[in-house]
């Protein structure tokens, strides 16, 4: 004899008494993954990888196209280990430099380069038609707003979780 499903449970329910901020991220989880799945497979990624992509982008968004380890860390989608190592890679492409941090003799400065700054250039603008292709395509201008409010402040209420009240 098979069990029997059980009566109460639905298909992608929250646990019980899970309440709406479960029931939120549950659905930000899904659609970010749901997104960042298109993005990565689209064929924009030739001359540098997503993960690439991601330092140089952060880089070149710093006021002088550099960042200590440590900073550039706060902003990738990469754990250290893994952004140290694709960051020996990328200065042996020639894509960033590695500079020591003159505020921490054991902390090093990684610097963009022109070579990079030329292939987040030329990914970026690719990269940014996929973006609008995806989610512009899904919320007008009005939703695209709210959203990145929202998440802003979602953002900033992870980053100082006093700084930001319900509401």
């Amino acid at each position: 004899m098979s069990p029997s499903p059980r009566a109460d449970r639905h298909p992608g329910s929250a646990p019980v008494g899970a309440g709406p901020a479960v029931d939120a991220w549950e659905s930000l989880l899904r659609s970010q993954v749901a997104v960042w799945r298109l993005l990565q497979a689209d064929d924009v990624w030739d001359s540098v990888g997503v993960h690439e992509y991601d330092v140089l982008h952060t880089l070149h968004r710093t006021a002088d196209d550099r960042a200590r380890i440590r900073d550039l860390h706060r902003e990738v989608l990469l754990s250290q280990p893994s952004l140290s190592r694709l960051v020996e890679r990328m200065a042996e492409a020639g894509l960033v430099a590695r500079e020591p941090d003159p505020g921490d003799r054991r902390g090093t400065v990684v610097v963009l380069t022109d070579a990079g700054d030329r292939a987040r250039r030329r990914v970026g603008a690719r990269h940014a038609e996929s973006i609008r292709r995806v989610v512009g395509t899904s919320l007008d201008e009005r939703e695209l707003r709210a959203l990145r409010i929202l998440c802003d402040k979602l953002r900033a209420g992870a980053t100082d979780p006093g700084r930001v009240s319900p509401g």
